[in-house]
């Protein structure tokens, strides 16, 4: 059976879902998505079912519209480390999604490790 690449994408997702759900232990989740022309980063309280922050490459004071490359994905990771220490939040659990822990996905994560967020 020949699985095509939303599928194995789909079934990554649910993977990396279901593990997440067993270690989390209350602490929030820092959820990325990424598409071929932007990239954005949530951090999702499950437990209450709200968003704590959030920080997109479409916000026009990050100065990166429309761009998804690296250095893109540095200002939205130092820009979520920094609202989430606004809201009060220093560790979080890393939910890349399918994503591939590689490029984009891992300098946002680094970004926001050296932003001070415990990821």
């Amino acid at each position: 059976m020949a699985n095509n690449k939303r599928t194995l994408f789909l079934k990554r997702r649910l993977r990396v879902r279901n593990k997440l759900r067993k270690v989390s232990v209350g602490r929030p989740r820092l959820s990325v998505h990424r598409s071929n022309k932007n990239i954005s980063v949530q951090l999702i309280d499950d437990v209450q079912g709200v968003t704590l922050a959030s920080a997109s490459s479409l916000e026009k004071d990050l100065g990166i519209i429309g761009k998804n490359n690296l250095e893109a994905a540095a200002k939205v990771g130092a820009a979520i480390a920094e609202r989430a220490k606004a809201a009060g939040v220093s560790e979080a659990q890393f939910d890349r999604g399918g994503f591939l822990y590689h490029g984009k996905i891992k300098a946002l994560a680094e970004a926001a490790r050296e932003g001070g967020l415990k990821v």
